[in-house]
């Protein structure tokens, strides 16, 4: 079994980066990619995705994608990945007033699906008035549905088919969980890159450990109902990058002062927390942001 192993997320829908329009996806080239890479079962689950003329069908494909997420929302709720991001957000919004950048201070939500965390943090973050939360994913079918949940629930937040690196007014502050494992190589690297423009980024991604793979076979064969989601799910956590890796792009890409938070120094670490963070600031922002830490300070590894 190869180690850089592929989710069937990532294969079935396609994206014109430039105009966001989706692109034809063949069935059979991604069956036999999954083949190629001794996935199988993968391969069998896209095989039953209905297709006309080798092509998959966009609507099914898209359906299944927000099962997923309906299913990833109730596993983000569980992680309290909106809490998470708020208890770093808190101090690192401080800090850039502290630094005198004008408001609104807006926090993008970089591949933000189903936008349960920008929902979360609009209805319960209390990030401050001068804030202004923003939504991104290239995906109209997540965002349509977003959309409609935030309109339902009378929330204040933006949500954007749109590439959150290309917005008409920048964001300060990139957020993220569960994305960086996506991205490979030279994607990883573009993916910092695009944060230059920024003042900071915190990206919370699945804590990178033997026992990561285990643990996630377990949760999402007992929760998760979508066959997409169960396969993703475990493969994801296969995929995670090291603390060492996502620092060292961070660090080359945007020149920012970078540290993992809770990042595992044992097994028993990594159990207790499934869950770490890259964090980076403008290196002004730096010391003001362990100021406003407060105890979370003690859980930030080494900057670089």
């Amino acid at each position: 079994m190869p180690s850089d192993l592929l989710e069937i997320s990532d294969l079935i829908v396609d994206y014109d980066v430039a105009t966001l329009q989706p692109r034809p996806v063949s069935r059979s080239a991604v069956v036999a990619r999954l083949e190629a890479n001794g996935q199988r079962s993968a391969a069998r689950l896209v095989r039953r995705i209905p297709a006309s003329n080798d092509t998959l069908d966009a609507e099914a494909c898209n359906l299944a994608l927000l099962r997923s997420h309906i299913e990833l929302q109730r596993l983000s709720e569980e992680f309290l990945q909106a809490d998470r991001l708020r208890c770093v957000l808190l101090p690192l919004l401080q800090a850039l007033r502290d630094a005198g950048v004008k408001p609104p201070l807006r926090i993008v939500d970089v591949g933000c699906g189903l936008g349960y965390v920008v929902r979360s943090l609009a209805a319960h973050g209390r990030l401050g008035r001068d804030v202004e939360i923003i939504g991104c994913d290239m995906n109209v079918t997540l965002i349509e549905n977003a959309r409609r949940l935030a309109e339902e629930e009378s929330l204040s937040c933006e949500l954007k088919v749109a590439n959150a690196f290309q917005l008409e007014q920048p964001g300060h502050v990139f957020i993220s969980t569960g994305v960086l494992h996506h991205f490979r190589g030279d994607d990883l690297n573009a993916f910092f890159a695009g944060q230059r423009q920024g003042h900071a980024f915190v990206h919370y991604d699945i804590q990178h450990s033997v026992l990561s793979p285990w643990g996630s076979w377990m949760f999402h064969q007992a929760r998760m109902r979508e066959p997409l989601a169960r396969h993703d799910g475990v493969v994801s956590a296969r995929r995670v990058h090291s603390t060492q890796t996502l620092l060292s792009a961070a660090r080359t890409e945007t020149g920012f002062t970078c540290a993992s938070l809770d990042g595992a120094r044992n097994l028993l670490g990594a159990v207790l927390r499934p869950m770490t963070a890259t964090v980076g600031t403008r290196a002004e922002l730096w010391e003001p942001l362990l100021r406003h830490l407060g105890p979370l300070r003690a859980r930030l590894g080494p900057a670089r």
